[in-house]
């Protein structure tokens, strides 16, 4: 059992985080994305993703819900093939004010029910395009 503990805790300084010796951990978020990333792999759970980070898996459960509000930033999938998102086009009923005519500097907002993520107006189409993608396919 110790060799599994200390597997682990290798694993974890692996990841940049700070293991204090009355068993404290700081977590920085790239390590965070990485495990809740990980939930989101074909066939992977929570409980399995925790057990491997050496964590209960309602941390890992609030992990997501930060994932889910936008205050926790996923990693990019390795994506292979081109990926491509559906534009919802809509006419504006008469009365009701039009669209803005969008600034270079506005940034880009992608919306899915309560997860908003917003990304520089000059993020590549690849990027957009793989975050649509993550949205659709893997819903946390």
């Amino acid at each position: 059992m110790r060799f599994a503990m200390c597997a682990t805790n290798s694993f974890l300084k692996s990841l940049g985080v700070e293991i204090y010796a009355s068993g404290h951990r700081r977590w920085p978020d790239e390590a965070k994305a990485l495990a809740v990333a990980m939930t989101l792999e074909a066939g992977a759970t929570v409980n399995a993703v925790a057990e491997r980070f050496g964590i209960l898996p309602n941390q890992l459960s609030a992990w997501r819900r930060e994932a889910k509000q936008g205050k926790l930033v996923l990693p990019a999938a390795e994506v292979e093939d081109p990926v491509f998102a559906p534009l919802v086009v809509c006419e504006v009923a008469e009365g009701e004010a039009g669209p803005e005519v969008a600034s270079q500097a506005a940034p880009i907002r992608i919306t899915r029910g309560a997860v908003v993520i917003e990304l520089a107006h000059d993020a590549s189409a690849a990027r957009i395009a793989e975050i649509a993608h993550a949205l659709e396919v893997h819903p946390c």
